[in-house]
Parts: C-alpha cells; sequence; structure tokens
C-alpha cells in the first residue's frame, strides 16, 4: 500500500547479510579489504578504469563530484527541475564553495543540447558574468524519464565543444539501465560523463551510494574533500559492503527491473490519458482531482502529491505484482 517513495524501501536481504559478514575487526576508514576492492569492481561494470568511492547519501554524491568538476567561481548547467536545484537545500553551493546553479528548461526534466546551446549563447566571456564549467544531467530524470546513451552522448559533444565537466546524478541510475537494456558504460563514459553518482539506496541498500569518476584523477582531491566534508565514516567496511552486496550477481539490475515492472502495471492500469509523462522507470505521474486522490488515500494507498491535479506513484524493488495489483485496480476504476 505503500507508493510514496523508494527511500522506505526495506533493504534486500543479501545487503543485511553483507553486513553481517563484515561484522569484524578490519583496518578503519578506506582502508579495509572491501573498500579496496570498488575501483576493481566497477571498472569490471563499466568496462574501463574507473574510481569509486563510498559515500552515505546521494546528495554527498552529486555535490562532491560537482565540487571536482566546478570551482568556486563557476557555474554548473541542469534542469529547472533538477535535484540539486530543487531538493537539496543548497548543498551543490556549499560543496562546491560557491559554484552557481544555471537552470536548463526543459520537458520531463530532460535538457537537450539545443537548450544547452541556447543558454550557453547567452553568456559573455567576461569577467562580469559567471562562467559554466560543468553540466549536470539525472538519469532517471525528476519525472522518471531515461537520456539514451544517443541524448547523452549529444550533451557529451556540448560538454567538449565548450571544454565543460559532465556528471550524471543516477539516484534511479539502475532503472535505466534496466529500461534502455544496455550496457552502462553506453550511457555513461562512452556517451562523456566524466563523473557519476551511483545510487543504491533506493534500490534496496541502506546507506551507501557510489561516487564514479571516469576521469580517475579528479578521486585524488575529491578524497580531501570527503574527509572535510565529515563523509569519512570510520567504518567504511560496512558501506562498501553493501555496494558490492549490490554488484554481486547483478542484484542491482535485478532489484530495478523489478521496480520498473511495477510501474509499468500500474501506467497500463491508469491508461496514457491520466499519464502525465511516459512511464520508463519506477515513477508514475498521474492527473487525479483531489477527490480522486482522496478516494485512493482512503482504500490505504500511501502516495505523494506533486502540483495541482497530479500525483506521484513510485514502486520499488520489493513489490511483486501482488502488491502493486490493488491499487492497478483502484487506478483502472478510477479512470
Amino acid at each position: 500500500m505503500r507508493f510514496f517513495s523508494d527511500n522506505a524501501a526495506p533493504v534486500s536481504p543479501q545487503v543485511l547479510q553483507a553486513m553481517l559478514e563484515v561484522n569484524q575487526l578490519d583496518t578503519a576508514y578506506d582502508g579495509d579489504r572491501w573498500s579496496k576492492q570498488l575501483d576493481g569492481r566497477f571498472s569490471e561494470l563499466f568496462g574501463t578504469q574507473v574510481r569509486a568511492l563510498w559515500v552515505p547519501s546521494g546528495t554527498a554524491a552529486n555535490c562532491l563530484a560537482l565540487a571536482a568538476l566546478c570551482p568556486p567561481h563557476g557555474g554548473v548547467l541542469c534542469s529547472r527541475d533538477a535535484h540539486i536545484q530543487n531538493d537539496e537545500c543548497g548543498a551543490p553551493e556549499f560543496y562546491t564553495h560557491g559554484a552557481k546553479l544555471m537552470l536548463v528548461e526543459g520537458q520531463g526534466a530532460k535538457i537537450t543540447p539545443e537548450a544547452l546551446r541556447g543558454v550557453l549563447g547567452n553568456i559573455r566571456n567576461d569577467v562580469h558574468q559567471v562562467q559554466p564549467h560543468a553540466i549536470s544531467i539525472t538519469n532517471a530524470t525528476e519525472y522518471g524519464l531515461v537520456y539514451t546513451p544517443e541524448e547523452v552522448a549529444a550533451i557529451g559533444d556540448v560538454a567538449r565543444e565548450r571544454k565543460l565537466g559532465l556528471h550524471m546524478d543516477g539516484a534511479r541510475f539502475a532503472n535505466a539501465v534496466a529500461h534502455l537494456g544496455c550496457h552502462p558504460g553506453d550511457v555513461t563514459w562512452r556517451a562523456g560523463v566524466d563523473a557519476l553518482s551511483f545510487g543504491f539506496v533506493k534500490n534496496g541498500g541502506m546507506s551507501a551510494e557510489a561516487l564514479i569518476f571516469f576521469k580517475p584523477e579528479l578521486a585524488d582531491v575529491t578524497l580531501y574533500r570527503r574527509k572535510r566534508a565529515g563523509l569519512l565514516l570510520s567504518k567504511g567496511r560496512y558501506l562498501a559492503a553493501q555496494i558490492l552486496a549490490m554488484l554481486d550477481g547483478d542484484l542491482w539490475l535485478e532489484n530495478a527491473r523489478a521496480a520498473n515492472v511495477a510501474a509499468q502495471l500500474l501506467a497500463d492500469a491508469a491508461g496514457a490519458h491520466r499519464l502525465v509523462h511516459p512511464v520508463e522507470a519506477n515513477e508514475v505521474f498521474l492527473k487525479a482531482t483531489p477527490e480522486e486522490a482522496a478516494g485512493l488515500r482512503a482504500l490505504g494507498f500511501d502516495f505523494y502529491d506533486w502540483a495541482p491535479g497530479e500525483v506521484r506513484l513510485v514502486t520499488s524493488w520489493d513489490q511483486a505484482e501482488a502488491a502493486v495489483r490493488p491499487l492497478a485496480d483502484a487506478i483502472a476504476k478510477l479512470t
């Protein structure tokens, strides 16, 4: 009956078991044997040499990545609806020591090369204006839309033309890859992404996200920034263990596929005329009157009022068809 947020979903049993197995004496911080495996495991996953750091939240991953790509006097281009703009309480500006977020319009929180060039074309190259240093995109977006490898590559071309870094907020990266069915490298480094915030908490993890640098040298100074920000946890092996458990047997993909399937069940029940955006990951945005929303809540369903006449439903890795069918049936009756 819970469709408010995948942040509230249970932790995968494999993750809990992995944390029990590392509950033993080992080196502190990130010197333990599990943390040392992350570079190699993610390099294997993406098919290129990377540096991988664990962090305790997606906000931490996003902000440390942006700090590595943008100086305090610079700017980061992002969607007007981006999580870094609307839902991180000024943390990007805090961690970058003042870099400006430069907002770009785009349907469904997706930005296009044309929109980027439009904003960039209005910025004079002089000391009186903030100069852009990075682009940040979210995959899947805040409205559940997925950038294809080709779409990311087109943005990557703009970044290379203007010598800008490219960051991907991947809070639901697993859901995006599950939808695309592509190699994770195709939608990241091969398309020009320099840094990825790889989300695990929404997808069955407990308290660990991964910050992936496809330019490994960016990790060197980030190690110091992570410590200075109070994000270098003394028992880092428990974070590393969560991430490794999610990578084992592609649990990260298995969980994401389950959440996506559950969302599609709701989308099919709603019908195209109720959908605000196409359903490509595990978020469903529906047109619903206040009375209809109240009726669904009276049946025991939990969800978020997103905008006037619009609700958001988020499915989770642990919701099989039996858990979703009652809401699907209720939505179909509204239709």
